[in-house]
């Protein structure tokens, strides 16, 4: 009898230890600046894995910045932070044509979105033209000056802080660009214990924590090559695709859900971003193959920001989580 080989099994699978050591000496690096916030960080990890973006979001004051430039300093990539206002202008974002009057011709000058990694500091402060720009670079990794493209580094990842709608002077981000972030996480305060162990170590401090880098640009690009050998059984594609699915049906008013919570589900992009973000953290945890509940771990971080609760839901002020939640308990699980 024939053996059916899966096409992600026809050559020899990674043991899942090297994504698993590389993942413990980058965090152990980082977490000599940022206490606690382990869920955020193996989650940026698995962004940087994936070529996915991040959104972070969060109230002033929790680290969100300190943890972005952390992660770049310890994995050796390039960082550049732009503080997005109401007056920032594309061009200070992707750059710009100079003319030299030497040669009568413009040249390109890039902008800081040249870097493997970009910290958009409060994107929901931006007006919709840098908005714009930045969808480019996130979605094409390339950005367009005079009619020509220049190819952005690689890996490239944009990890944007975001503060609370509800604070003053915020937007929400368009639809089409909130989809292009792999992950939306939620950072909430640190817990008592965390918050004491700030004050022991840093209080007395003068000058932020020097994490050093214990990894590379090279050795990114080979660990998202090991990726790729994560194998995915066919019952948990199906289960990844009843899950987003299910979301829609949700925003049709269909299936076995009281009322319409959704006033839209969720993009095929869902389905890709649950798919890729749940073979990295399989190969992060030193594993070989993807098990439902690592999907079902990563599936509000994924989902969360792409879809919409309708005016009913609203007014029974309920969250997306608190749909998606419900959701889970309804999908059949597969069996492992």
């Amino acid at each position: 009898m024939g053996v059916t080989i899966h096409p992600s099994m026809e050559s020899p699978p990674s043991s899942g230890t090297d994504g698993q050591n590389w993942s413990e000496r980058v965090r152990r690096e980082i977490q000599k600046a940022v206490l606690g916030q382990e869920r955020i960080i193996e989650r940026i990890l698995v962004a940087l894995l994936t070529g996915g973006h991040v959104l972070l979001e969060g109230m002033p004051g929790l680290a969100k910045t300190l943890l972005v430039k952390t992660v770049a300093r310890v994995t050796g990539l390039d960082f550049e932070r732009v503080q997005f206002t109401p007056d920032l202008l594309p061009s200070d974002l992707v750059g710009t044509l100079v003319y030299q009057p030497a040669t009568g011709q413009f040249v390109p000058h890039l902008g800081p979105i040249f870097a493997h990694v970009i910290l958009a500091d409060e994107i929901n402060r931006a007006p919709a033209k840098v908005q714009s720009a930045l969808l480019e670079a996130m979605q094409e990794c390339q950005v367009t000056l005079g009619g020509h493209s220049h190819q952005l580094p690689s890996p490239f990842l944009v990890l944007a802080t975001q503060n609370p709608i509800e604070q003053e002077g915020t937007y929400p981000l368009p639809e089409a660009q909130a989809d292009r972030f792999l992950f939306k996480l939620l950072i909430d305060y640190p817990s008592h214990e965390e918050e004491r162990r700030m004050l022991q170590l840093w209080g007395y401090l003068t000058e932020e924590p020097n994490p050093q880098c214990v990894s590379s640009r090279d050795e990114i690009l080979q660990l998202r090559r090991a990726v790729d050998k994560t194998y995915v059984s066919p019952a948990i594609e199906a289960y990844i695709l009843s899950l987003v699915r299910a979301t829609r049906n949700l925003a049709k008013g269909t299936g076995d859900h009281r009322g319409k919570p959704l006033a839209y589900g969720a993009s095929p992009r869902a389905s890709l971003a649950l798919y890729q973000a749940s073979r990295a953290l399989a190969f992060l945890r030193g594993r070989t193959y993807v098990t439902p509940d690592l999907v079902q771990e990563l599936f509000l971080d994924a989902l969360r920001h792409r879809i919409g609760l309708s005016y009913e839901a609203i007014a029974e002020e309920k969250t997306p989580d608190d749909i998606l939640c419900a959701l889970l308990q309804t999908v059949p699980v597969p069996e492992e």
